[in-house]
């Protein structure tokens, strides 16, 4: 028999430690004013809603378009842990798109998020850094990320921080040194870079040896420090992971294209190792294996082992991939070259 007797209890699907959400477009309106609001709780609310909402792409643009970017810029300084934590947390959310990428960068949240790097909260710092690392893979992301001074201060929270942010950092290192090195940096990176190459995480090292090759690209990173990691770069040549191999390859790669670096790579043994990957099916190494290699038949004791081993290149001309194909007709060229 049903009773008449009202329960003090919440309905089921009252969550109270979020905002009520308004119907329809008014939903995001009233967050971004709750928000702003002086106390505390009526924030930490407004936030946990607001997380949920901009998991809708939809969401995320009209939340662009009303203003909440430069709201929340306002909020990281807070000094309430969940408050930060949840800011960071959606500005990671709008992030993942374009549209909250451009947003990001049009209200300069970049420089803001400088201190969030010594928080002493771990969720808020990991949050930071999961922002970095998807503005980074935009371009002007990552120019604000060098134009703000960031990278010499991450390169160094390499040393402290736990491994899972690690990863991250080592993805917007990878992503700002692309555009921009300099010969200072390069040899502190390094320095830091060469620990983290033999670090036990297999993502740890693969990206690690893939700051290295972005570091190789530019004429300031070809340092006498660079070449200091050849032989550690040939050891992961055997690494059990595939992505280490092949990012290991890459490193190689642009570390052996000044004469000494081509040396120093032979004097680790570094050809039979890059033979062993041109005979695997995975491409992305194969095809990072053939041009070290091209770059050590350079080397007149590199061009007559790699002669003794040409059947090995005969063969990846029939690779379905089109730039290994091109590679190994390049490989061959060098190999076979004679003095006229």
């Amino acid at each position: 028999m049903a009773s008449t007797r009202i329960s003090a209890k919440l309905p089921p699907d009252i969550d109270p430690t979020k905002a009520p959400v308004a119907f329809g477009r008014l939903a995001l309106p009233k967050l971004n004013r709750e928000i702003q609001a002086p106390e505390v709780l009526t924030q930490q609310r407004a936030l946990a809603a607001l997380c949920d909402l901009l998991h809708d792409p939809e969401n995320i643009y009209q939340a662009v378009q009303i203003g909440f970017v430069e709201n929340l810029k306002t909020l990281l300084p807070h000094h309430d842990r969940t408050v930060r934590q949840k800011t960071t947390e959606i500005l990671y959310i709008m992030a993942m798109h374009n549209v909250g990428r451009q947003s990001l960068i049009q209200n300069t949240v970049i420089p803001a998020l400088t201190k969030l790097l010594d928080d002493p909260e771990d969720i808020c710092r990991k949050n930071t850094h999961q922002v970095l690392d998807m503005m980074a893979r935009l371009h002007e992301g990552a120019a604000d990320i060098l134009h703000a001074s960031l990278v010499p201060l991450l390169v160094l929270k390499l040393k402290t921080e736990p491994d899972e942010i690690q990863e991250l950092i080592l993805g917007t290192l990878s992503n700002c040194l692309r555009i921009e090195v300099s010969e200072e940096l390069a040899a502190d990176a390094i320095t830091i870079l060469k620990e983290k190459l033999k670090h036990p995480s297999a993502t740890i090292r693969s990206k690690a040896a893939q700051v290295i090759l972005e570091i190789g690209t530019h004429p300031e990173g070809k340092s006498k420090a660079c070449e200091e990691v050849i032989p550690l770069l040939v050891s992961l040549l055997e690494d059990a992971d595939p992505e280490v191999q092949a990012s290991a390859a890459g490193a190689l790669m642009f570390a052996t294209i000044k004469p000494k670096g081509r040396c120093l790579a032979l004097r680790a043994e570094a050809i039979p190792r890059l033979l062993k990957l041109v005979a695997k099916e995975n491409s992305k190494a194969r095809l990072n294996a053939i041009k070290t290699l091209t770059m050590l038949a350079e080397v007149g004791e590199g061009r007559k082992k790699l002669l003794e081993r040409i059947d090995v290149f005969q063969q990846c001309q029939r690779d379905p991939s089109e730039a290994v194909k091109r590679a190994t007709k390049i490989a061959i060229k060098v190999i076979q070259w004679k003095p006229v």
